[in-house]
């Protein structure tokens, strides 16, 4: 059944909501993609952060140009549209989009929107290539905590060597 005029600007309305809100987004070509991928990679986004959505590419375009965002154009992309929304971080919905096209051979990343901007397939897959916020913050503590790991190892090292004459002495002694 088709939609009706209202449904559609109810549609267009929701998807520009989104884009005003997310950080970055993914499209991908989805010629057979199953209702069991569909929950399966819905669930995947839910705990990454990542709206999933099939849109219509003149829905999206409406959506876009009701954003401000006039540099989404998804009349280029080929096939059924899949859309992830990513709300936590820049990184996520590359990530997600590009795990699903390396399980299934009919999925085909065709381009995404990172600061507004339009990005290829292939800096989409370069985003996905890098790690994620958290990843990062872990790296930089991890980073910023070595200097002190390697002094208290140092002081310790003073400790152990001590310990170990004194009780190398207390087993000369007995």
């Amino acid at each position: 059944m088709a939609k009706t005029r209202v449904q559609k600007q109810e549609a267009v309305a929701e998807l520009a909501d989104k884009i005003r809100r997310m950080k970055a987004a993914a499209f991908a070509s989805i010629s057979g993609f199953t209702m069991k991928d569909a929950d399966n990679l819905r669930i995947k986004g839910r705990e990454a952060g990542v709206d999933i959505l099939v849109t219509k590419k003149t829905l999206l375009k409406l959506a876009a140009k009701e954003a401000g965002l006039e540099a989404i154009d998804p009349s280029t992309f080929e096939g059924s549209l899949l859309s992830a929304f990513a709300y936590n971080d820049e990184v996520s919905a590359a990530k997600l989009l590009s795990g699903l096209a390396k399980e299934r051979e009919f999925v085909k990343i065709l381009g995404g929107v990172l600061e507004g901007n339009m990005v290829a397939a292939d800096e989409v897959a370069k985003l996905a290539a890098l790690p994620s916020k958290t990843q990062l913050l872990a790296q930089l503590v991890g980073s910023l905590n070595a200097p002190v790991s390697g002094f208290v190892n140092v002081l310790s090292g003073n400790l152990r060597g001590l310990v170990t004459v004194l009780k190398a002495v207390q087993e000369k002694k007995v």
